[in-house]
């Protein structure tokens, strides 16, 4: 495989954040392991970017001070630090645009002089936020790929955890196909990369050049043996991870698993805390299953890993989750995942690795997760195969090396120096 040399574009990128900025800075180092990567990033992660040290060929850093503390200080004071407002997405529309017109601005000379094969947007991963880059090399000389783009997940019907969640833009999403430059994003791209099977479905009049690829991964480190006990009659360990809000769901997870906690048959422990916390502490004592779960709180990255994997499943019936992290985190060490298949974990978790459960209504989840853990429970042998078969396609499908040879497929196949590369199609869609 030759050495491509990269143009990628991921403003926010920041290993020492969360989710998406973490998740495009291991995409983005992963290239950089296989190809000559130059990363295009605002100023305000500059620090945390070298201080990881990465293989990149070089970092650009695009510098807009006034524009970048104005941002800050709107994230802070009006958006209250809260990164999963969807009315915050559509406010960095302007930013994302001014950030790309500054970046061809620096770099347009050195596009045109050769320097780079294929120019990469890893950031922002919503599909409602266009890119300029796409306009400006409709013609040439270098081919531009988006994504792994990921939003547009509904949220359910029918579902507590799901009440007064919906925000009132999200009514508005499909105007985005309005905003200037969102045809020619779309239109000019010589690949997109959606992250979900719901954005697959959105960009369906441009399958011929659409990928699906999910957005999450984990690192090849955290895909090592882990020794379970061999104690047929040892309690299963039960557990759930993540932010204590009512979408998570941890209340299904409880009630499902309270026939198990009752009989002294497994144990649950919750890693993360939030605002549900103390309801959820009520409900352990109302289902009489307080002394068989443990609240963890809050924990370092390494320790919520150590705890996943010691544990024999992840119950996770988030009902309504765009990548999942915590699944995939959870199949590289051996939890077998227990989820909702809807979103992120429906597009990941299939059969041979662990278990999903259709949002049907609340009730029916319950009852089919028990019945599950039930199963679990008495067939161990069923359990160690799924965790088995669920680490070693973690390593081979998951793993951010992983994803960045298929990236690398991708933009081959774009630049015309490859075959098209035969990906697997995302899953169904659920239907509401």
């Amino acid at each position: 495989m030759s050495r491509l040399r990269i143009l990628i574009l991921a403003p926010d990128t920041n290993p020492e954040s969360i989710t998406g900025p973490l998740l495009s800075f291991r995409q983005a180092e992963a290239l950089a392991r296989l190809h000559d990567v130059t990363l295009a990033i605002r100023s305000t992660g500059e620090g945390a970017v070298r201080r990881a040290q990465a293989p990149f060929r070089d970092i650009e850093v695009v510098r807009m001070p006034l524009v970048e503390r104005f941002y800050a200080w709107t994230f802070r004071r009006i958006f209250k630090s809260d990164y999963r407002s969807q009315a915050l997405t559509a406010f960095g529309y302007p930013f994302s645009i001014v950030f790309e017109w500054h970046a061809w601005r620096q770099l347009r000379k050195r596009i045109h002089s050769g320097e780079f094969d294929v120019a990469l947007r890893l950031l922002p991963v919503v599909s409602v936020l266009p890119s300029i880059f796409s306009y400006f090399l409709r013609k040439g000389p270098i081919p531009f790929v988006i994504g792994p783009l990921n939003g547009g997940l509904p949220w359910p019907r029918g579902f507590s955890q799901a009440d007064n969640q919906k925000q009132w833009i999200s009514g508005l999403r499909n105007l985005y196909r309005f905003l200037p430059f969102a045809r020619a994003t779309y239109e000019n791209a010589s690949a997109i990369v959606a992250g979900s099977s719901q954005t697959y479905a959105e960009f369906a009049k441009h399958r011929e050049k659409c990928f699906f690829l999910p957005e999450n991964g984990v690192s090849r480190s955290l895909c090592n043996e882990v020794v379970r006990s061999a104690e047929p009659n040892r309690k299963l360990e039960l557990v759930f991870a993540g932010s204590l809000v009512p979408y998570k769901a941890c209340d299904l997870a409880m009630r499902a698993a309270a026939p198990l906690l009752r009989g002294d048959l497994a144990h649950f422990a919750i890693l993360g805390d939030g605002p549900e916390r103390s309801r959820l502490e009520q409900l352990t004592r109302s289902l009489e299953i307080e002394k068989a779960v443990s609240f963890c709180g809050p924990l370092s990255h390494a320790e919520a890993m150590q705890r996943m994997g010691s544990a024999d499943v992840l119950l996770f019936p988030s009902v309504r989750e765009f990548g999942g992290a915590v699944v995939f985190e959870a199949l590289a060490v051996g939890a077998v995942p227990v989820v909702a298949d809807f979103g992120g974990p429906g597009d990941i978790v299939n059969p041979q690795v662990g278990f999903k459960v259709p949002l049907i209504n609340e009730h029916d989840m319950v009852c089919q997760m028990a019945s599950i853990l039930t199963d679990i429970a008495q067939n161990r042998h069923h359990l160690e195969l799924l965790r088995q078969q669920g680490m070693a396609y973690a390593q081979e499908f998951l793993t951010w090396d992983g994803k960045a040879q298929t990236l690398t497929a991708i933009m081959q196949w774009a630049l015309r120096q490859g075959p098209k590369p035969n990906l697997p199609p995302p899953k169904v869609l659920y239907s509401n």
